[in-house]
């Protein structure tokens, strides 16, 4: 295993559209061992309390990651999302119960060697992707497993799969991903990223460890830093801080969010 650069100091993902139990729907983030935790930002859950009236629509904002997760229910059936451009929503009916694992940007490249640019905007059976860890899921857990017990048992397969295996982020990444992160509002993709190699490389790079361009993911980081502000609509139209996020104006903004939460920053936020 080799590690060469922690981007959990830098970056936390935000997915706010479920935010702890929101009629009868509870979603829960919890952390991996602390061997995993520069690779896995965290375990999450998704499920019902009880039997909705309506069939659930679940919304996931672009947040830069790749997710794999299955079905508590049928762990026969688990899937992979790569990097979303957009917004993207999925119909889970009226009861359900979901598991996933979040992996920080480049991680899940990196550690399994697979060009992100094949998993971008798609959910993907993760049997087709990676048919080991479907299989694991299939064999090692059930609906009967707590989550107390299914935490150590993730824990358990990811710190065994980095102890037996070398990946490597390459370091132009690690100083493109940096230096979009904290300085997104400011970033100039030729100028900035493109000092030790050409614009075709760098491409070639993030297409590979993200899914999209460098471009793009600095369009990501730039709206969940929105995010990171737990703002109001009021807030936006008091301090305007889509200014000093480098949008051009109100318009571009809003044309962005919606692009990437599926909704208006007024509608997301409320009054």
């Amino acid at each position: 295993m080799r590690q060469i650069f922690d981007i959990r100091k830098l970056y936390n993902p935000i997915q706010p559209t479920v935010n702890g139990c929101v009629n009868n729907v509870l979603y829960n983030e919890f952390l991996p061992d602390v061997r995993l935790q520069d690779f896995i930002y965290c375990y999450w859950e998704l499920k019902t309390l009880e039997v909705l009236h309506n069939p659930f629509t679940y919304s996931v904002v672009a947040d830069g990651c790749i997710d794999v997760f299955f079905d508590m229910n049928d762990t026969q059936d688990s899937s992979v999302m790569g990097f979303c451009q957009k917004y993207m929503e999925f119909s889970l009916g009226k009861t359900f119960h979901y598991v996933g694992i979040r992996f920080l940007p480049t991680m899940f490249p990196a550690m399994f060697n697979i060009d992100a640019s094949e998993l971008t905007n798609r959910c993907e059976p993760l049997e087709h992707v990676l048919p080991a860890l479907s299989g694991f899921f299939k064999t090692s857990l059930s609906a009967q497993n707590t989550l107390n017990e299914m935490g150590p048992i993730l824990d358990n397969y990811f710190c065994n799969f980095l102890s037996k295996n070398v990946f490597y982020n390459d370091i132009r990444v690690h100083y493109a991903i940096n230096y979009i992160i904290t300085n997104f509002s400011t970033v100039s993709i030729e100028r900035d990223l493109s000092k030790e190699i050409s614009a075709r490389q760098l491409r070639r790079l993030f297409e590979f460890y993200i899914g999209d361009t460098a471009k793009r993911f600095s369009q990501v980081i730039r709206f969940q830093n929105i995010l990171q502000l737990t703002p109001s609509a009021q807030y936006f139209r008091k301090n305007k801080p889509f200014f000093d996020m480098g949008y051009y104006d109100q318009t571009h903004f809003i044309k962005e969010f919606k692009q990437f939460y599926g909704v208006s920053p007024k509608q997301a936020f409320g009054k």
